[in-house]
C-alpha cells in the first residue's frame, strides 16, 4: 500500500485513482477474501458458526472487490466509502471471530484488536470519504497497522502452538 500512497498522496476525494492505487485498491479486498479461503483450507474449519463467519468474510471480500472496481473509475471519495465500509464490515466478522476463538485456540488478542482498529477505522474513512481533504493515504495507513496485527497474530500463534507441543 505504499505504492497507494506515494502515487495518491497529493490527489483529493474529488480526483481518480492513479492506476496503480485503483489495482491495488481492487485487489486488496480479493487478497482478503482469498486468505480468509486458505485459513478455512489450513485450519479445517468447515462446519458450525466459524464456517458462517468465513463464508460472510469471504462474500464481503468479494462484494467489495466488485465494488471497489467500480468505485475506482469514478473518484478517490467513492472508492474511499466503499474501503471503509469493507474495513468496518470486515473488521466487524474479524472481531467476531476472534472472540469465539479466543477459548478453543487461545492468542486471539492481536486479531481482535486488528477488528476493532478495522472497524474504528473503516467508520473514519467511509464517514470522511466525501471530504475535501480526504487521500488515499488513509488506507495506506490502515493497511500498515493491519500487516503489523497480522505479524503479531501469526508470532503470538505460533508461540502458543510451540507451548501446546511441549
Amino acid at each position: 500500500m505504499a505504492l497507494v500512497f506515494t502515487t495518491s498522496a497529493s490527489l483529493g476525494s474529488a480526483d481518480e485513482p492513479t492506476v496503480i492505487a485503483a489495482v491495488l485498491l481492487v485487489v486488496y479486498p480479493l487478497w482478503d477474501a482469498v486468505a480468509t479461503l486458505v485459513e478455512r483450507r489450513l485450519t479445517g474449519t468447515g462446519t458450525g458458526a466459524t464456517n458462517s463467519v468465513g463464508v460472510v468474510n469471504m462474500g464481503l471480500g468479494l462484494a467489495a472487490t466488485a465494488g471497489m472496481t467500480a468505485a475506482v473509475f469514478s473518484t478517490i471519495g467513492r472508492a474511499l466509502l466503499v474501503f471503509g465500509v469493507w474495513a468496518l464490515l470486515s473488521g466487524a466478522v474479524q472481531l467476531v471471530v476472534a472472540l469465539r476463538r479466543r477459548r478453543t485456540v487461545g492468542a486471539q488478542w492481536p486479531m481482535a484488536v486488528s477488528g476493532g482498529q478495522s472497524v474504528l477505522a473503516g467508520a473514519t474513512i467511509a464517514a470522511t470519504s466525501a471530504s475535501a481533504t480526504s487521500s488515499l493515504s488513509t488506507v495506506a495507513g490502515y493497511s500498515a497497522f493491519g500487516a503489523f496485527w497480522f505479524l503479531v497474530s501469526a508470532v503470538a500463534l505460533s508461540i502458543r502452538s510451540r507451548r501446546a507441543q511441549h
